[in-house]
């Protein structure tokens, strides 16, 4: 899989390091550089790379701007030297953040990581939508979207838990990546650790906690105005 990229940064040496770790690196494919980034968002428009090597710190426009306008299909991977934007990097379009000084290794497990994700997120998208391929223990399998009962992350990582199968898959990937990735007519967050299947809710406590295969979870703020419109939409008389 050769994946589209972009750098974009302020600074120039910065750029040029970026770049040489572009040009050594299998399956990249650089589209341009940018230390504009008014400029930078026209050409990202303009060219929909797959990835994007995104500053933070940015005269004029910063990278979570930026990274607020991007179109569906181009991800991110931000690189900047401030490690309290981690937190907030998960929130927009960001597969890895990278800590300045970016040492290779690290560059490439974030490339890496961008492959998976383009890989499972092609596969949901054939035309009967009923399987994604998750990388479990080093290959790939594919997994029926009927036979997942819910999501839950963990940091880096996300277990999915299969019907009729007692351990779940682990697989290195957000939970935005896996919420974007799974059909949301048949998929709903309740929670920021948690995806569950609709069709698969046994019940639904005074709590407002769902009871699906051996968990118990409980709808947080945050998800829960969504959820309950979800599950008065299902109650006979209640529209």
């Amino acid at each position: 899989m050769i994946l589209s990229c972009i750098i974009v940064d302020d600074e120039p040496l910065a750029v040029k390091l970026l770049e040489s770790f572009v040009n050594k690196t299998p399956d990249l494919e650089l589209l341009g550089s940018y230390t504009d980034s008014v400029e930078a968002i026209n050409a990202v428009r303009n060219l929909q790379p797959n990835l994007l090597f995104l500053d933070i710190q940015m005269p004029d426009l910063n990278g979570m701007e930026l990274a607020h306008m991007l179109l569906d299909g181009t991800r991110v991977v931000f690189t900047t030297a401030f490690k309290e934007y981690a937190f907030d990097s998960y929130e927009v379009r960001a597969l890895d953040f990278l800590l300045k000084p970016i040492q290779y290794n690290k560059f490439f497990a974030a490339v890496e990581k961008a492959k998976e994700w383009f890989t499972v997120y092609n596969s949901s998208f054939k035309d009967d939508n009923s399987t994604v391929f998750l990388k479990v223990d080093g290959e790939y399998r594919q997994i029926a979207v009927s036979n997942i009962l819910y999501v839950c992350g963990m940091k880096d990582y996300v277990m999915f838990y299969l019907d009729s199968q007692p351990k779940p898959l682990i697989t290195h990937l957000t939970m935005k990546s896996v919420e974007e990735m799974l059909p949301s007519q048949l998929f709903m967050r309740v929670h920021r650790s948690y995806i569950v299947a609709l069709d698969k809710i046994r019940k639904v406590d005074r709590n407002d906690c769902i009871y699906i295969g051996n968990e118990i979870i409980h709808v947080t703020e945050a998800y829960l105005s969504a959820f309950q419109q979800f599950f008065a939409s299902k109650i006979p008389g209640s529209r």
